[in-house]
């Protein structure tokens, strides 16, 4: 019998997202086959301790299933490194670009990839202004504020005017320093996924996602028990092409290893497609959009794991 693979997946973590992050990697533990891994289950708590030491415990692989900032942001990715482990998706560099998204828009519109208008301020020049509006008046109702680096659509508000404005800037800088405020569109909310390596990774068939109300905010994705997304997507065989295309281009422009997931939205009176973000650890809950579009795109669960753990070692020469 071959010896199997140590495979240390780590959860929790100090993030907002610590709660998603033990979904994630519940979903990963109990899919991992048994007959090529054995899982070691590394739960972080909420202040960031670890109840063990990777440098002390034998394990081969790491694949840290962490969301948001301190796991998803290249925090625990230069750890791994220092400890010379391999480990499972982006690295350092990528993981910190796609993380913030102030960084993610300025690579992306330094590659020619199309993103909504938007506007980025510090908590300090929110505090000191006297005029408000003058920091976001290049753009028109409705807004999105988001913090600059969080995920799982934490921290983020719609907002309609200048009160809702006030009170959406608050609750992103809960989270972060800086935040982003975005034009809002009327478009149609797609998903691609990415696997593979620096030189020939591949794309998933589009998803839409499937929104409630005016957009798709934490209860929507995590608690209710509707439907979330529609894989494939029903799309025009162009823009389905134009989404796979635009996808590898924002992993590449990151420097994508491993795995991402894709967002975008489509504004179909005009045909328009903006690249709202790129997730370097995208969910791997039973809900996962990232996952169905590649079980849709003919790769099951298993063996999306399988190949993300074999990519992560191939990066490391093991």
């Amino acid at each position: 019998m071959t010896e199997r693979l140590r495979v240390a997946v780590l959860a929790g973590g100090p993030s907002a997202e610590h709660e998603v992050s033990l979904q994630s990697a519940q979903a990963v533990l109990d899919a991992l086959p048994r007959d090529r891994y054995e899982p070691v289950p590394v739960i972080i708590d909420r202040q960031g301790r670890w109840p063990v030491e990777l440098r002390q415990e034998p394990v081969d692989v790491v694949f840290p299933v962490l969301h948001g900032p301190f796991g998803e942001d290249g925090v625990v990715q230069g750890h791994l490194e220092t400890l010379g482990l391999p480990y499972v998706g982006c690295g350092v560099l990528a993981s910190a670009v796609a993380m913030d998204k102030v960084a993610m828009r300025r690579t992306f519109l330094a590659e020619d990839i199309p993103v909504t208008p938007h506007v980025w301020f510090t908590e300090h020049e929110w505090r000191t202004t006297t005029d408000p509006w003058g920091l976001v008046k290049p753009l028109d109702w409705p807004m999105y504020v988001k913090p600059a680096n969080m995920g799982s659509s934490i921290g983020i508000s719609r907002v309609t005017s200048m009160e809702e404005l006030r009170a959406g800037v608050d609750a992103a800088l809960a989270h972060d320093r800086v935040v982003v405020v975005e034009q809002g569109v009327s478009a149609r909310e797609l998903i691609c996924g990415v696997l593979g390596g620096y030189d020939a990774p591949e794309v998933s068939v589009p998803g839409e996602l499937i929104v409630p109300g005016e957009w798709l905010d934490y209860e929507a994705k995590y608690l209710s028990p509707a439907e979330i997304a529609t894989i494939p997507a029903v799309l025009p065989e162009r823009v389905a092409g134009e989404v796979r295309e635009l996808s590898l281009r924002a992993f590449r422009a990151i420097g994508g290893y491993g795995l991402s997931r894709v967002d975008f939205l489509y504004e179909e009176g005009t045909g328009r497609l903006y690249v709202g973000e790129i997730n370097t650890m995208p969910g791997f809950t039973a809900r996962s959009v990232y996952a169905r579009a590649w079980a849709a795109s003919g790769v099951p669960y298993g063996e999306l794991l399988r190949r993300l753990i074999d990519l992560a070692l191939v990066r490391s020469g093991s």
